[in-house]
């Protein structure tokens, strides 16, 4: 199994070159060269698996001879054990044909647990076999970053730097990355907004000279593995509501469409899914662009969804790659409209491959809200302001299909958010209960790539 960049300029790389690396020389996105297939036989013989047993299914074709099955279903393992569920990534029911996904069972209580900690234990793997040390960059909007803490915290090989909007994110999700007091974390507090932060990263990995001197390493979406690691619950909660002898639909809170691009995967690969459908907040550039054809960024309006506060959607590349059959120039010359222009306007053939799989639909802030009270009076479930988004999404588009509605981070940290809205402030696991009286450690910084670079090096050379 190969790895291909989306902008086509870039040399072919093995799963663990592709990892390992994150961006693309050429500025692009790894994508596999081909996708594999599972046939109706295989999909069906999931069903009563572990989660764990899956995972190694869907996954192993992508990852080549990087590591044997026994050392992989190991890794897997491993990644898993700390999650709070024995099902990890149970599913509820709120209303006839329509089910929620909780994601949220992992050690920081988000989606990004899924994939950042078998990242985690791939990493070490890689690492210990090879004897390098490398410098993980990460840009979060709030699940990323402490995802990415938690996965690599402690270990001797890897220092981590995450920049993380300032002022942005709850503060649940801020000391979650601040409080770990282990010497090879550093939670960076960044003037500006995700989108910012997200440059500021992608410049560093368009710096050779600082990327290479650093062994750069990225654990953000933009990771091929980040995507591989979350198509797998697509196929655990289809293969238990009948799939694949039946369709199942899914609707998915996102702004950097890593996750619903993973539901993309799933459906290349064979998994019968209907629609994938895109629930945005206020900061709508998915839906414009499904909409319209027009990708143009405009302003980040906070919200209480923050995760989402994002206008420069980069595993929207990824889509466009394929929509665009495949044409890496094509992909590479929107991308430079985006970067000097704002924006760029997706061809007529382009914009109908993506409405093939995509629908898409926003939410406003006061109906996330309403959203967050009804559910809760109506099903008894308790949403994150992110699911909540999704939830009211979904709702308009129940039919005959099952509908599955991912929810993405715990209530419990957009606490301000829910109790706004139903009037119960929602706790803390236990083993997170003392979160509140943990020191904190940051530091504040410019939106400045040289003053970020300067002191990245002297962390590490410390």
């Amino acid at each position: 199994m190969k790895y291909i960049s989306t902008r086509g300029g870039a040399e072919a790389l093995s799963f663990e070159q592709a990892m390992m690396t994150g961006l693309a020389r050429d500025g692009g996105l790894y994508v596999p060269e081909t996708i594999p297939t599972l046939s109706h036989e295989d999909i069906k013989a999931m069903a009563g698996l572990s989660y764990e047993e899956v995972a190694f299914r869907v996954m192993k074709p992508f990852i080549g001879d990087t590591f044997a099955d026994a050392e992989f279903k190991d890794l897997i393992a491993k990644a898993y054990a700390g999650f709070g569920h024995a099902a990890r990534a149970p599913m509820v029911q709120l209303a006839p044909n329509h089910f929620l996904l909780e994601l949220f069972h992992g050690p920081t209580l988000a989606f990004k647990d899924f994939a950042m900690q078998l990242i985690g234990q791939l990493f070490q793997a890689s690492l210990t076999r090879s004897g390098d040390r490398i410098t993980i960059v990460g840009a979060t909007s709030g699940d990323t970053g402490s995802a990415a803490i938690e996965a690599f915290r402690g270990l001797s090989n890897v220092d981590v730097f995450i920049l993380y909007p300032h002022g942005r994110v709850s503060e649940v999700q801020r000391r979650q990355m601040t409080t770990p007091s282990e010497s090879n974390v550093h939670a960076l507090a960044m003037d500006g907004d995700f989108d910012d932060c997200q440059a500021a990263l992608k410049d560093m990995f368009n710096d050779f000279e600082f990327r290479d001197g650093v062994r750069l390493a990225g654990v953000n979406s933009i990771n091929w593995a980040r995507v591989l690691a979350q198509v797998v619950y697509y196929f655990t909660s289809a293969v238990s509501l009948g799939a694949p002898d039946r369709q199942i639909s899914f609707t998915v809170p996102t702004g950097n469409f890593g996750d619903v691009f993973a539901g993309y995967i799933a459906k290349r690969m064979g998994l019968p899914i209907d629609r994938l459908v895109v629930a945005t907040n206020q900061n709508d550039i998915l839906h414009r662009s499904l909409s319209t054809g027009d990708y143009t960024t405009g302003t980040v309006t906070p919200s209480i969804s923050p995760s989402m506060d994002i206008q420069v959607s980069s595993n929207f590349e990824r889509a466009l790659f394929d929509a665009y059959g495949r044409d890496g120039a094509a992909v590479a010359s929107q991308m430079d409209d985006l970067k000097s222009n704002g924006g760029f306007t997706i061809s007529q053939g382009a914009i109908q491959a993506l409405r093939d799989h995509f629908d898409s639909d926003r939410v406003s802030e006061e109906t996330t809200s309403a959203t967050i009270t009804s559910e809760l009076a109506n099903s008894g479930e308790l949403l994150c302001p992110h699911s909540a988004v999704a939830v009211n999404v979904a709702q308009s588009r129940l039919g005959a299909t099952p509908m599955v509605t991912l929810a993405t981070a715990h209530p419990a940290k957009f606490p301000d958010a829910v109790e706004d809205a139903t009037g119960t402030r929602p706790p803390l696991p236990s083993r997170m209960a003392d979160l509140y009286d943990r020191p904190e450690r940051v530091t504040r910084v410019p939106n400045d790539l040289k003053a970020l670079q300067t002191l990245i090096k002297e962390r590490i050379n410390a």
